[in-house]
């Protein structure tokens, strides 16, 4: 999938990017760049390799540092939530912003 130099334009709007008719070559060949490395990645046959959690368990053993699931701080949602203009069960009201 190549992208257009529309494509490239419509991307540094909606990410609010100033890009000048002299970069967006550039940033042209950049993403389609990278879009090609993807499509690579994506044609591996990746059927029955295990999932990594960490890169270094594919040279040596890592054991996973978990703690328990506790909690450790007391419960101070009134305290917090004393400021509050609007509160009502326990959460934030807000005003509606989307229509």
């Amino acid at each position: 999938m190549a992208l257009t130099p529309q494509d490239v334009s419509r991307i540094a709007q909606l990410a609010r990017l100033e890009l000048s008719p002299d970069e967006a070559p550039d940033m042209l060949a950049k993403l389609n760049g990278f879009f090609r490395i993807v499509e690579q990645m994506s044609a591996v046959d990746t059927t029955g390799v295990e999932p990594l959690y960490t890169p270094l368990s594919a040279v040596q053993a890592v054991s996973l540092r978990l703690r328990e699931d506790q909690v450790t701080e007391a419960d101070r949602r009134e305290a917090n939530q004393r400021s509050a203009p609007m509160v009502e069960d326990g959460l934030f009201l807000v005003p509606r912003v989307i229509e």
